[in-house]
């Protein structure tokens, strides 16, 4: 009778576990070891591109070389985290990337594979996505500087770090200095805002755009 720690009449009987082998030139699956990782698929899948890299690799007569390792796997020097997309892409012709992996680095991938229709995919979305940011409007933000008008000339001319003078209203209120009548300003100035994550900042102010809408009226 066996238990299940393998022991028959009193004796133990220790059997070497199968080993799985692959003959990779009949057998319809293939087994790859890219960068350490292995994969398992299908001759059918690689042979999708008939240019291809992997096509080339799993002929019965494949015309270049390319090791193995112990377990009968090809040794493909690339990594694994971008071949798992090409992959997928070879299985259902989508791409799909996860958040840590750029469509530059799945377009090194696919020109090293030599998958023609997915590095034409990669670059007209790469195209896509830059022409967006190329389209994207610039966006701006606004301050009020309030002085008096002896220190106008200054004020404008010493602007820098990209801001620029917008709209300057007059608030209608004076004062006596010395001899003379002194007018205060509202000036209002822009500065264009590269970092869009700040997108709260990027339009004018309630304040600001009153303060415009009376100094046009001025």
């Amino acid at each position: 009778m066996t238990d299940t720690h393998g022991e028959i009449s009193g004796h133990v009987c220790l059997r070497p576990a199968p080993v799985q082998t692959f003959n990779h030139r009949s057998s319809t699956w293939v087994r790859l070891n890219v960068g350490g990782t292995y994969f398992l698929t299908t001759r059918q899948t690689l042979c999708r591109d008939p240019k291809s890299f992997l096509f080339r690799l799993c002929q019965t007569e494949p015309d270049l070389d390319s090791d193995k390792d112990e377990s009968g796997a090809y040794l493909i020097d690339r990594d694994p985290m971008y071949f798992g997309p090409v992959l997928n892409y070879l299985r259902h012709g989508k791409l799909v990337l996860n958040k840590n992996l750029t469509e530059e680095g799945a377009l090194e991938e696919a020109e090293f594979y030599n998958i023609t229709s997915l590095i034409k995919l990669i670059k007209e979305k790469i195209s896509e996505r830059e022409a967006k940011t190329t389209h994207t409007p610039v966006k701006h933000v606004y301050r009020v500087l309030q002085c008096q008008e002896e220190e106008l000339t200054q004020m404008v001319s010493t602007m820098s770090d990209g801001w620029k003078f917008e709209q300057l209203v007059n608030i209608g209120s004076s004062y006596n200095y010395g001899n003379e009548d002194q007018a205060e300003f509202l000036c209002v100035v822009s500065k264009e805002l590269h970092n869009q994550s700040n997108s709260s900042n990027t339009q004018p102010s309630e304040k600001a755009k009153i303060l415009q809408e009376r100094g046009s009226r001025i």
